[in-house]
């Protein structure tokens, strides 16, 4: 492949940096332009610090149900220890320190591929070039192709505005040192749940308020139901149908007012209302880039834009905002320009999950497109309660749902509810991504006792004669 291709990448996050190393292993020059740090909000903010919050969760987690695996903790003197308890302020000060790590990881990788990295903001300028503001000045760079991966922010209303102190964004959770008395999440979607789920684990008082009838409606509705059903059991205070209208704070005490005029008052509120797409003054209009109503770049399904040489990824998309979205369009796009063999990105293969207490994963076709007659499709759902691992680690709520097409037995799609379900959907995932049949996904061996097992086991009921 030749050098002379020249590609110009800003924002430094999945979508930027993968398009980096797949363009510099194809041979060509790459420069990106990012003004945080690389990583972007996956690494920096966002996926990186709030998973590693939730893995302080879990461990809680299993070390509240230890008694019942025969684990009792007891003090100094040797009397029955009643609760434990989490230092917030050590746990986010590695959460900070593993987001720096991993981005210093990520830069010194791009370095290695010989990547130029600009410290600046960057824009569209005329004629397929990229003017990046630096400490320095202006710094207009040339380009064959450019990709526009500047990802979005956490959205914010007039009636809520955070103050980084006990009215945060979930960028900002992670400046707390002190344990929340009683946290207000609002928004009941992915990122909400999640924050509740982590919270409440660390032995927090937490309210969610729902504008929707349930919790990630978005989500497999069995799958929500179990969620909701554990943490309502485990303590939390789930508002439903109830809409936020304002919220408010007075001195250390926060109060969120809803539609209907009820009043939750807490300690800190965390608002979860979804995200904007980083696409403000970047030039987009002047240089023909499209973006809809809500301000997202809109895309092919290999990651081009309206504008000849323009590509996009990430969330600054809106087209799934995850970042193994993000990194496959990136990677597509330069795939893509510089003629390597490509595959335009198929939603319908990507795996995804919520890592809230227990996880829900899924891929696929789903239960609602079933239901709504989009897809033919049989179904099966085994709750996890009878699986032997799970019997032997305290788990009782948890199923894996798989969908396959009748006649074929092709595996359409799956959902999994349980302890890394991150991890358990993967056979599923390649059975999606490879058209294989319930059959053969039932015939692969799995290790006894696993949670695996009821994958296998799922299929095998799947079996038609």
């Amino acid at each position: 492949m030749s050098s002379s291709n020249h590609i110009v990448i800003i924002g430094g996050g999945p979508g930027g940096y993968e398009a980096a190393h797949v363009a510099a292993q194809l041979g060509a020059e790459v420069t990106v332009v990012d003004t945080d740090g690389v990583g972007g909000s996956a690494v920096l903010t966002d996926c990186v610090p709030s998973k590693t919050l939730i893995a302080t969760s879990e461990l809680m987690a299993d070390l509240t149900g230890a008694q019942e695996l025969g684990v009792n903790f007891r003090d100094h003197e040797g009397d029955a220890a009643t609760s434990i308890a989490v230092d917030l302020a050590r746990v986010n000060a590695r959460v900070k320190q593993l987001a720096a790590d991993q981005s210093v990881d990520i830069a010194a990788r791009l370095d290695r591929d010989g990547v130029r990295v600009v410290t600046g903001r960057g824009r569209l300028g005329p004629d397929l070039t990229v003017v990046a503001t630096t400490a320095d000045g202006e710094e207009t760079i040339e380009a064959d192709a450019i990709i526009v991966a500047t990802g979005a922010s956490p959205r914010t209303l007039p009636s809520a505005q955070p103050d980084g102190e006990r009215i945060l964004t979930w960028e900002q959770v992670y400046d707390l040192t002190e344990v929340p008395e009683k946290l207000i999440v609002v928004g009941s979607g992915v990122t909400g749940a999640e924050f509740a789920s982590a919270y409440l684990s660390l032995g927090i008082d937490v309210t969610l308020v729902s504008s929707r009838d349930r919790v990630l409606p978005g989500e497999d509705a069995d799958a929500s139901a179990v969620l909701e059903d554990v943490l309502t059991r485990r303590g939390m205070n789930v508002l439903g149908q109830s809409r936020m209208q304002s919220v408010t704070r007075d001195g250390d005490t926060v109060t969120v007012t809803l539609t209907d005029g009820r009043t939750v008052s807490g300690s800190h509120c965390i608002l979860a209302l979804g995200s904007v797409p980083n696409t403000a003054d970047l030039g987009l209009d002047e240089a023909g880039v499209r973006t809809d109503d809500g301000g997202f770049i809109t895309v092919d399904r290999v990651s081009r834009t309206s504008a000849r040489g323009v590509y996009a990824a990430g969330d600054c998309t809106g087209v799934l905002m995850l970042a193994s979205v993000a990194a496959m369009q990136g990677r597509i796009a330069m795939w893509h320009f510089l003629g390597d063999a490509v595959a335009p990105l198929d939603l319908k293969k990507v795996s995804s999950n919520v890592f809230t207490s227990p996880e829900i994963a899924t891929v696929g076709w789903s239960q609602k497109s079933v239901d709504a007659g989009e897809m033919q499709a049989e179904v099966v759902t085994l709750p996890l309660a009878g699986n032997a691992r799970a019997k032997m680690q305290g788990v009782r709520d948890g199923f894996v749902k798989l969908f396959c097409r009748p006649g074929t037995g092709i595996v359409v799609g799956g959902v999994v509810v349980g302890p890394r379900a991150s991890e358990l959907i993967h056979p599923v995932s390649i059975a999606v991504a490879e058209s294989l049949t319930a059959d053969q996904l039932a015939n692969a061996f799995t290790v006894y006792p696993s949670m695996s097992g009821s994958v296998a086991e799922a299929a095998r009921r799947l079996h038609r004669v």
